[in-house]
């Protein structure tokens, strides 16, 4: 496995985790139709589900199933870049009208970096859009979108804010933009960099970007969104409406196996692994593509977390990558995991038993 060895200073630090008992107790706490987890302690792995699969059914959810990864998707695309920057074919203070010229207003002044770490200023795509329960939503279902109309669309709106970079503003727009970038860098597509550079290299099996297939392959639980005062079926969604911001379809293990290798340095120089954890902003918890928080013991946890309407993911690991929980939930809308979610990481890694895994 690609994981770094924790210190000994680490491990005074973080404790021992649960026993599968309580990671399935914990697990069961989280606010879903279904979930389910992978929890990695150096060599010892856990893996359990909860709730079920399918609304009106006692399926349970696949331990190893797939799911929509959403934004977790932009720390991969993060990393392509950070890649190619490390190739010097590109150079995170490039001005985005280098690459992709008369596209963006103020293109200029607007740089690479900027566009990773959500400090550019640009409106965001997605609030453009109708989303559920408006009538209106139900019709994108299966419509392919290009990204350049999506960003027309974003672009058609005034920035946020009118000085780029100097603050914090989450736009899917962003990403979007480093997604034709690195087409203009490479002649390939985010897509086939990231097959070739991470999915391959890495193993990752059950991870794909599955470009205008609104399928999910493989054994996965079904996701819904609101509708009519109740929940319809949304497993089947076009995913050129996330595109570069968030097309993604993984499974725990593919997660916890990338941001392993993401943060125990075998995929970017340590120096571009420290830009990549350092805030846009002052005090931030965004950097290029990661972001990251302090669990209820303070220690830190690097990692993204994504958001694909019908699924949500979370994947967090401590900064020797020794400790990963990856979570995935079919969320029982209008009702949020993320407190739940928060809770189950929470006691992945702070909380003492002195039961193996």
């Amino acid at each position: 496995m690609l994981v770094a060895l924790v210190t000994a200073a680490a491990m005074a630090v973080v404790p021992s985790v649960n026993s599968p008992q309580e990671l399935q107790q914990g697990l069961d706490g989280v606010v879903a139709i279904g979930a389910l987890a992978e929890v990695r302690d150096g060599g010892q792995v856990w893996r359990g589900s909860s709730g079920v699969a399918e609304l009106g059914s006692s399926r349970k959810v696949p331990v190893a199933g797939r799911f929509r990864a959403g934004s977790i998707t932009k720390t991969f695309v993060a990393t392509v870049v950070l890649q190619l920057v490390a190739e010097q074919r590109i150079r995170l203070d490039d001005p985005v009208q280098r690459w992709l010229p008369g596209v963006v207003p103020n293109g200029a002044n607007i740089t690479v970096r900027q566009l990773l770490n959500h400090t550019s200023g640009l409106y965001d795509f997605k609030d453009t859009l109708p989303m559920p329960p408006s009538p209106d939503f139900y019709a994108l279902q299966y419509r392919t979108w290009t990204a350049a109309e999506q960003i027309e669309r974003a672009l058609a709106q005034p920035p946020v804010f009118d000085t780029p970079g100097s603050q914090y503003d989450y736009s899917n727009t962003n990403y979007l933009l480093v997604g034709e970038i690195i087409e203009k860098v490479t002649g390939r597509t985010y897509a086939e960099e990231i097959e070739q550079r991470l999915i391959r290299p890495l193993g990752l099996h059950g991870t794909t970007l599955p470009g205008t297939s609104p399928y999910i392959k493989g054994p996965h639980p079904h996701g819904y969104v609101p509708k009519d005062g109740g929940l319809v079926d949304f497993t089947e969604l076009n995913p050129t409406l996330f595109g570069a911001a968030g097309d993604m379809i993984s499974t725990t293990r593919d997660l916890n196996r990338f941001f392993a290798a993401l943060l125990g340095g075998h995929l970017l120089p340590a120096r571009l692994l420290d830009a990549m954890k350092t805030p846009g902003t002052p005090d931030g918890r965004y950097g290029l593509g990661l972001s990251w928080h302090d669990t209820a013991c303070k220690v830190r946890v690097y990692g993204n977390d994504g958001d694909a309407l019908a699924y949500q993911a979370y994947s967090f690991a401590t900064e020797d990558a020794r400790r990963q929980v990856t979570v995935a939930v079919t969320p029982h809308l209008p009702d949020n995991p993320d407190a739940s979610v928060d809770a189950f990481v929470d006691r992945v890694i702070c909380r003492e038993t002195g039961h193996p895994m």
